[in-house]
């Protein structure tokens, strides 16, 4: 098992990884759509899902993987009315064939966020 980090993402805030890598399988813990250069979380659904997929591509890069390598995708929403909003955003990041998706509403988002986004990636070489 090995830890993957990386500067251009926010700190894991517990006692948890924020990638860990098993042979070529990469899981990447729940994104929260904070910048880590500036600590902030933008305001929309949009640009928060557009920032978790950032920092979930940042990670995927210092694995030495890409958006290309992700396999499945869970989406956590603050309100599933906004799940267009999301879907418009992610339609655009990932390119077909698709990864597997699950998408919820939750009760509540760590730091008020409207999305987190976690995937499960499959590493080639």
């Amino acid at each position: 098992m090995e830890i993957i980090s990386s500067d251009k993402v926010p700190a894991a805030v517990g006692p948890y990884s924020s990638a860990v890598k098993a042979g070529k399988t990469l899981y990447i813990s729940g994104q929260l759509p904070i910048d880590a250069k500036t600590g902030n979380m933008p305001e929309t659904v949009a640009e928060q899902t557009a920032q978790s997929l950032a920092n979930m591509k940042a990670l995927l890069e210092s694995a030495g993987g890409s958006l290309n390598d992700v396999v499945k995708t869970t989406v956590l929403l603050a309100d599933i009315k906004t799940f267009g909003e999301m879907n418009d955003v992610y339609g655009k990041t990932f390119s077909a064939p698709y990864p597997a998706r699950s998408a919820f509403e939750v009760g509540a988002l760590p730091k008020g966020a409207k999305v987190e986004i976690e995937c499960i990636a499959v590493l080639k070489g």
